[in-house]
């Protein structure tokens, strides 16, 4: 086997069976911990992601703030720097429909009954979004009903990697067949009918089939990562974020999924969810719960620092069923005293 063959990963990484297996893993030991806290229960928690999420999305598609700029606009609501007013715009629209998103989380075991997207919600999620910035800079080809919430009356050109998007009058009977895929993807899931070591597949093909309709005549690719995370934050797991620095990766991962290759997007997708996931464990988890010691890492230790303490049985912690150390806060802070009081020996 070489590199290039499906599954294999470059040295020194996990394969792509071994990144779906830990998000497997992952989302069995959130259900075990009692599910993410509400963003009104973990405010700061979700503040943090909710940052990321506005920064990184629009600055996939060339949105010029840093975050800094960006923490202070959503926290402060001031204007810091001298980007163009449009950027600004962009990063709130962005923000307001995240934030829209994070209140949408639901009990799988309503999925049956509900389902986890309607139309109506894939065109509110793009008013959200594209409301503000449409105020001062409007898309210059778009006709007078082509507003933020509407679908798209224009034909869009083929994309360079031969991704071809239907015909302008195909677009709504192809968002209401995108919508039943996710319903139907959400009722398996409430059934047991599909695995959690499919699901990442499941969710690439979700999210390149929403990009391969590109319904709107602008802001495709934030509603669509928006709409992933709605349908992520309704089965009670954490939302995405794909940083800016993944771009290339994140374009060609697509490109991939387009001529049927799923692998590197659900890769790349599954690797967020798990992430996110390590940054709310130890909340949710309390002190004295064991959890991967990706989520235990602080300024005090870095993951390589906890794995050699729990090899040399300095760190109190067990080997899950995946082969990965976990351990406990408790624990860490225990560890922490004992080395301190060792004089700084490992």
């Amino acid at each position: 086997m070489t590199n290039s063959e499906p599954g294999r990963a470059p040295r020194g990484r996990p394969s792509r069976i071994a990144v779906y297996q830990r998000f497997a893993t992952a989302i069995d030991e959130l259900g075990r911990y009692g599910g993410l806290p509400t963003p009104l229960e973990a405010k700061q928690l979700w503040d943090d992601v909710w940052h990321l999420e506005a920064h990184h999305s629009t600055a996939l598609e060339g949105n010029t703030l840093v975050l800094r700029e960006v923490e202070q606009l959503l926290e402060q609501g001031r204007a810091i720097g001298s980007k163009e007013l449009k950027d600004y715009m962009e990063v709130l629209g962005y923000s307001e429909a995240a934030r829209w998103v994070y209140e949408q989380g639901v009990a799988p075991k309503e999925l049956l009954h509900e389902g986890l997207l309607s139309v109506t919600e894939v065109r509110h999620a793009h008013e959200l979004a594209m409301a503000r910035v449409w105020e001062i800079a409007p898309h210059p080809s778009a006709y007078p009903d082509e507003v933020p919430g509407s679908f798209r009356q224009h034909d869009i050109r083929p994309f360079p990697g031969g991704m071809t998007p239907p015909t302008h009058p195909l677009v709504s009977a192809g968002v209401t067949s995108w919508v039943d895929q996710v319903n139907r993807f959400g009722a398996d899931l409430a059934r047991g009918t599909i695995a959690l070591g499919d699901v990442p597949e499941a969710l690439a093909r979700i999210h390149v089939d929403f990009e391969r309709l590109h319904p709107f005549i602008d802001g495709n690719g934030r509603v669509g990562r928006l709409l992933l995370n709605l349908i992520l934050t309704r089965l009670g797991w954490p939302p995405i974020v794909i940083f800016k620095e993944q771009r290339k990766r994140y374009l060609r991962a697509l490109d991939r999924a387009d001529h049927d290759d799923l692998g590197p997007l659900a890769e790349l997708l599954v690797r967020a969810v798990v992430d996110n996931l390590h940054r709310l464990i130890p909340n949710i988890a309390g002190p004295a719960k064991y959890v991967p010691l990706e989520a235990l890492v602080d300024d005090d230790f870095s993951l390589a620092a906890l794995k050699q303490a729990a090899g040399r049985g300095r760190l109190e912690a067990i080997i899950g069923s995946d082969g990965r150390y976990r351990s406990s806060r408790a624990a860490v802070e225990a560890y922490k005293a004992s080395k301190y009081a060792r004089g700084g020996d490992s």
